[in-house]
């Protein structure tokens, strides 16, 4: 083959008609762009593009088909100071490529320039990913997004290897691929749970960075892109020619069948091409000044705000065309329900600032396609102003981790009074509560992926990152954690109970409070990644989800299940707006009433005295502003929730007439068997230290 047809200018990428492929590339700077195509031998075929309309280089080639796998080489200046790194000895990732084949192999080739300002001349084609030509086509049937409610959400954080790699019940030839976490022993596990959506760990295809790969180690996580539109490959148990878009596909249409919502963990503030000194593969040699943000300086280096060595600059318009086209690729043609957003302010800023009216939220706000999806922001990254936590508007949810904080100070005997813990149990409305915002936009959570475990946050009280050959400089230092008094893994009978304790005072504060849970992956069977905090590059053992559960790990497991069965069944355990702390009905009675161990209500001397503790929660169902599914008011049971941090045993007195006529005990993490104890108004319950109990207030009918 030597030549090519004129083709179109759009779309952009790869895309095949079933005669031919279309093929089309944006560079602001590019002199000259090659279609370059690869045989299964790796012989490379190199065709110009010679025809360039806005700056689109476009062409058709009759004949080629999907499993073809191509690449660009583009020529133009090289004057690093200036922003320009253009070198056509280094093949270039199509930024549309549907799929995409191979990682990245530690060779000199790879990068574009040499020590001193030099150009480097030698081919990368044989180290870098390459993209696949595929064929659209999919048998949706009648798929359909499960499509929860907001306030009925419970999310569970996974990654797809890590979920299956050890998981005894899917085929050996299925663990760790998409095609695994869509198995029926999968599904059965998550659906036990009661969980009503996956968030997956990025799972645009990635590559390992340069320096992980000189310690022998890879990526796990996947926060490290370089092919917005392509599945990663890695977790494909089908083929890398395409078959990874099918597998996915069939991934998410048996997940919808079995009722769970698909989001996805995307990370467009960086790209795996990282810092100045990183590997060309993809936008650094397309058009490095149009697509980072450059040192206004000093352009040969990089502006980050990220922590990763670069920053998407989605200022301008082809990079934020390029996020947009993505994002609605995922939903229209891949039938996904939403998006976390990894560092989201790095989206939104304009220079230095952080724009409260970016284009990029604009652009979601007014898109018909991803208004209607979950938006959900990791609010923060590490440049000035960088945090933005309940800053971003509807219809956005936002990580919280201001929860985090609190309930981690609350179990480890840490807090500063309950103020905060009451704000925080109750949807942090001081946080979220503006601009029309609900509950919903509060994304809590204890764990993630990044930092401890749930079984790590009781067990070690500093991080243990030996493993990532990083001195121990990487990962967060000031956890709130605290170990039971021992280090690591310990046969002390009673450091054991009390972290198993632990473990259930923490999930049972989370599944509790209003705003939206998102469980972290393993947490629910005592997952333990042996202290280390930052396990992004642990693809072993340390990451993978455990599947041979002794007796703590399945009663755990069962007591997570009871939660989530627990919030589910009642909605006042999942507002849909905000308490209004005023009375629901002609005897006082609130939809929220805060108590101490006393019985009484605090007092204002109480809401600020640093030292107190122990707090109790009642939420009355008769004050539920949400309405059923035929309209009529929703009218539900009334609960208290006592939280109880202290070391020691103390007694609790039972709020009186009119809150309730009587309790019943339904929960308490100290396992002390009184569950359906039936107790008076104003009688007495004693608490055990460190302890959570939950009891349904009786009335008369």
């Amino acid at each position: 083959m030597t030549a090519s047809w004129p083709g179109r200018p759009t779309p952009l990428g790869a895309t095949w008609d079933g005669e031919g492929l279309n093929v089309a590339l944006w560079s602001g700077t590019a002199e000259a762009v090659d279609l370059c195509l690869f045989d299964d031998a790796g012989a490379e075929t190199r065709l110009p593009l010679r025809e360039s309309t806005g700056r689109v280089w476009h062409g058709y080639l009759p004949g080629v088909g999907p499993g073809t796998r191509y690449g660009f080489r583009v020529d133009g200046p090289y004057d690093p100071g200036r922003g320009q790194r253009h070198n056509p000895a280094k093949l270039l990732l199509d930024p549309y490529a549907r799929a995409v084949e191979g990682g990245l192999v530690l060779h000199d080739a790879v990068f574009g320039d040499l020590p001193g300002d030099g150009q480097d001349h030698r081919d990368s084609a044989p180290y870098v990913p390459k993209g696949v030509v595929v064929d659209g086509a999919f048998d949706w049937g009648t798929d359909a997004p499960p499509a929860t409610p907001w306030p009925e959400t419970v999310v569970y954080e996974l990654h797809v290897k890590g979920f299956t790699a050890q998981h005894p019940g899917v085929p050996a030839a299925l663990r760790g691929s998409y095609a695994g976490l869509a198995h029926p022993a999968s599904l059965e596990h998550l659906l036990r749970l009661g969980v009503t959506a996956v968030e997956l760990l990025p799972v645009h295809h990635y590559v390992s960075e340069t320096h992980l790969l000189r310690r022998g180690l890879s990526n796990h996580w996947g926060y490290n892109t370089v092919g917005f539109f392509a599945p990663h490959a890695g977790y494909s148990s089908s083929g890398t020619r395409g078959q990874q878009v099918t597998e996915f596909r069939q991934m998410v249409k048996d997940l919808h069948a079995a009722g769970l919502e698909v989001l996805l963990d995307v990370v467009y503030n960086h790209t795996g091409e990282g810092d100045e000194l990183g590997p060309t593969l993809s936008w650094r040699g397309i058009d490095n000044a149009e697509h980072y943000r450059l040192e206004p300086g000093d352009p040969a280096r990089y502006r980050d705000v990220t922590g990763c060595g670069s920053t998407f600059d989605v200022r301008s318009p082809h990079v934020l065309q390029t996020v947009m086209e993505s994002l609605r690729y995922w939903v229209t043609e891949m039938h996904v329900d939403g998006f976390r957003f990894d560092l989201a302010p790095a989206l939104l800023r304009d220079g230095d600032d952080v724009a409260d009216r970016a284009a990029f939220l604009a652009m979601v706000q007014q898109d018909p396609v991803l208004r209607g999806v979950k938006l959900i922001a990791e609010p923060w990254d590490i440049g000035p102003g960088g945090y933005r936590v309940g800053r971003f508007p509807p219809p956005w949810a936002e990580w919280n981790d201001t929860y985090r904080d609190t309930v981690r100070d609350l179990w480890r005997g840490q807090g500063h009074g309950v103020r905060d813990l009451a704000s925080r149990l109750s949807g942090s409305s001081d946080v979220f509560q503006h601009h029309g915002r609900q509950p919903w936009a509060s994304v809590n959570f204890v764990t993630a992926h990044d930092g401890f475990s749930l079984r790590d946050l009781t067990s070690y009280d500093s991080k243990h990152n030996e493993a990532n050959g990083e001195h121990g400089h990487d990962g967060e230092s000031h956890n709130r954690s605290w170990n039971c008094g021992v280090e690591g893994e310990t046969d002390d009978p009673a450091v054991h109970a009390l972290r198993l304790r632990q473990a259930r005072n923490f999930l049972a504060t989370l599944l509790l409070s209003t705003g939206v849970p998102m469980l972290s992956m393993g947490d629910e069977v005592r997952r333990t990644q042996g202290g280390n905090n930052n396990a992004y590059c642990q693809d072993n053992a340390v990451s993978y989800m455990p599947w041979d559960l002794d007796g703590d790990a399945l009663a755990l497991r069962g007591f997570v299940e009871r939660l989530v069965a627990l919030r589910r069944a009642h909605p006042v355990l999942h507002q849909s707006a905000f308490f209004s702390g005023f009375a629901v009905d002609e005897d006082g009675v609130k939809d929220v009433g805060w108590f101490g161990l006393d019985g009484h209500e605090l007092t204002e001397a109480h809401w600020f005295d640093p030292a107190a503790s122990s707090l109790g929660m009642y939420v009355d169902g008769r004050g539920i502003r949400t309405r059923g599914p035929r309209g009529e008011r929703v009218v539900d049971d009334s609960f208290l929730v006592l939280l109880h941090p202290a070391a020691q045993d103390a007694p609790a007195v039972l709020p009186g007439a009119p809150w309730a006529q009587g309790w019943t005990v339904l929960l308490d993490t100290a396992g002390d068997g009184r569950d359906g104890t039936a107790l008076p108004a104003g009688g007495r319950l004693q608490l055990s230290g460190r302890s959570l109990v939950v009891l349904q207030a009786l009335r008369r009918s």
